[in-house]
């Protein structure tokens, strides 16, 4: 038994290749294959793309996919959804099996999608010494610096899920056992450092952003390669020889002396649900926005990408039921369920990550909490509360499903794509901001200049003086349900030990609605303390690799 079953549909993995034979000594003119496809420059661009497919695919095609997952195991959310859907997203929020014991696949869909992304670029990065790039070293470090930083996102990711995993930096059939974390992460800095070396400053630059926004650039690589630096030495407890602490906080420098970024001067303007109004008029529905990204008016679309934007993982409105996966399939999980009017512009959904009345108590009184959560009460309506599990009267707002007053959804008034309430959002997820930059560096050089220029974007003239307390707070609502919240607490101590304690105070015993009923949740710590807060390794993959694959400790 080979690989192609744990990296399933490997041979298919290139987008925009047709495997071709010949009889003769001739190339194919109409479609391309391993010949053609990696040959120059040019076609190392087309099958470039197909690297970045590969990683919006780990989202657009999910089965949890990393962000839901990131907000379901946080303790600024409960699984919510609804009262009779299996529970099979709340065996993440509670990290307890027996919620739903036959759910002993939970990942399987996001395992395929990692690691076909990863044969993608793979099979760039093999192209590096044996293309003819004909003396043209810039675009060789653009080509291959985009496709090795790609990689270190999905192992990151990959890592950050599971602990050891496989590690496959060659296209290969082989069947590999999991690879300690060290030698993964090592793996990770290599080529973040690469890419940060070799993708020319110049390559993507913010003035053309509209066009070139998602695009892997050198400063979007260091403030990945810090970010990873903070997570494995927080988890792990230790250093890792591919990084050091002065290469991180060099790479943060770097990053904030030439990057070009900035603060977006008006928080709620980063995320289109928390800044945008119906403005239609006599039936013709448009956007009262101030939002700073990529969205449709009702006439074009319109990109007017932030500043403050350093990497952006994109979507668009053309997702479909046939095979193009391409689509925010997030959002949909994040609307009320079955909303009991049109008086606000978010739209229904089902009903996923109702917020904590911890974070509401925590952070209500902060001028941000607007943008991050919205409130049924405040807003004059609830959702179907008999059709709610852990309804708590809180949604999160940033990447919430929208519609007009009307309750028209987005995509139905402007009849984009499938108008389908599943599948047809556009809205991009923002993977690293400047803020986050300015923070990183404020914790690893024990300063509060990165600290105070975040804090005080929000809540003008207030200062912090440094601590890690602080900064750790200032990170909870700043990247408040944005998939990063999850991963910090994760890393705070090690093995996750932080993460369960902060879990369990905002999740065991608080009130909630199930079904119409009142009742509490329950979150016990030895059940996370005792996975690490790890996630299930798929049954399918460790059953097709004939045992080679091992489970994680307590699932």
């Amino acid at each position: 038994m080979n690989t192609k079953h744990i990296f399933l549909y490997s041979a298919l993995a290139v987008a925009g290749l047709t495997m071709t034979s010949c009889s003769m000594d001739t190339e194919s003119m109409t479609s391309q294959n391993d010949e053609t496809a990696y040959r120059n420059a040019e076609a190392l661009d087309m099958a470039l793309v197909g690297c970045y497919d590969g990683w919006q695919r780990t989202i657009s095609s999910e089965e949890i996919g990393m962000y839901m997952l990131a907000e379901f195991a946080s303790d600024q959310a409960h699984g919510g959804l609804g009262f009779s859907d299996a529970k099979n997203n709340n065996v993440l929020d509670q990290f307890d099996i027996s919620v739903a014991p036959s759910y002993n696949n939970l990942f399987n869909t996001d395992w395929i999608n990692y690691y076909a992304a990863i044969f993608r670029c793979n099979k760039v990065i093999q192209a590096e010494e044996t293309a003819d790039w004909g003396g043209d070293l810039s675009a060789r470090g653009r080509i291959i610096g985009q496709a090795r930083a790609l990689r270190a996102i999905l192992y990151f990711d990959l890592a950050r899920m599971f602990g050891d995993v496989p590690l496959v930096t060659v296209p290969t059939e082989e069947n590999l056992p999991r690879t300690a974390a060290s030698e993964v992460y090592k793996q990770i800095f290599e080529d973040l450092k690469y890419a940060a070396a070799n993708i020319p400053a110049d390559a993507f630059p913010l003035s053309g952003r509209g066009d070139t926004d998602g695009r892997i650039t050198k400063y979007a690589a260091e403030a990945l390669l810090a970010r990873a630096y903070l997570y494995y030495t927080g988890y792990y407890g230790q250093e890792n020889e591919g990084c050091t602490k002065q290469e991180a906080i060099d790479a943060l420098n770097d990053v904030i002396d030439n990057g070009g970024y900035e603060l977006e001067a008006n928080y709620a303007d980063l995320f289109m649900p928390a800044c945008t109004t119906d403005g239609s008029n006599g039936g013709a529905y448009a956007w009262n926005t101030t939002f700073k990204g990529k969205y449709y008016d009702g006439s074009g679309w319109v990109s007017d990408i932030s500043k403050e934007v350093i990497l952006n993982l994109k979507f668009a409105a053309t997702a479909d039921y046939n095979g193009n996966a391409d689509g925010n399939v997030f959002q949909v999980y994040l609307g009320p369920r079955n909303k009991c009017a049109t008086s606000v512009n978010i739209a229904s959904g089902w009903g996923a990550c109702s917020v904590t009345q911890k974070f509401v108590d925590t952070y209500k009184e902060d001028p941000r909490f607007s943008a991050c959560v919205w409130s049924c009460a405040d807003a004059g309506f609830t959702a179907d509360v008999n059709d709610s599990y852990e309804y708590t009267g809180y949604y999160t707002r940033k990447y919430a499903p929208m519609c007009f007053s009307d309750g028209t959804r987005q995509e139905v008034g402007f009849q984009l794509g499938e108008q389908h309430m599943n599948i047809t959002y556009y809205q991009d997820w923002t993977v690293m901001r400047y803020a986050d930059v300015l923070l990183m560096h404020s914790e690893l050089t024990g300063t509060n200049t990165g600290l105070n220029m975040v804090h005080q974007r929000s809540c003008p003239g207030e200062s912090l003086s440094y601590s890690i307390e602080n900064i750790r707070k200032e990170r909870a609502i700043e990247f408040a349900f944005e998939g990063i919240h999850f991963w910090d607490l994760m890393r705070y101590e090690k093995d996750g030990a932080y993460a369960g304690r902060a879990i369990a105070e905002a999740q065991d015993g608080a009130k909630v609605i199930n079904g119409g009923v009142e009742t509490t949740t329950s979150f016990k710590v030895e059940n996370f303390t005792a996975k690490k807060g790890l996630m299930q390794i798929p049954n399918t993959q460790i059953t097709l690799s004939g045992g080679v694959l091992t489970q994680n400790a307590g699932w």
